[in-house]
């Protein structure tokens, strides 16, 4: 087989760390919705709590995307 094609299946699955980042994000908004509605004078303490995770699983998927940029520029 030839090497282009490992790389493409090498990038491919790098970038798949997104879809974990998306539903991460999504169940973390969905549970500090649910807390904002239960209580809402937490709310000040649950959006900055919310926000720093969203931060952190954001970071996870542009990880995946730069790793799949470095083996698609550099494995050639």
């Amino acid at each position: 087989m030839s090497s282009a094609l490992f790389v493409a299946i090498g990038a491919g699955i790098a970038v798949l760390t997104g879809i974990g980042a998306g539903l991460g994000i999504g169940k973390a908004t969905g549970s500090a919705v649910d807390a904002i509605a239960r209580q809402p004078e937490a709310s000040g303490k649950i959006q900055s709590s919310l926000l720093l995770g969203c931060a952190l699983a954001e970071a996870t998927a542009i990880y995946g995307f730069v790793i799949a940029l470095l083996i698609i520029l550099f494995l050639k």
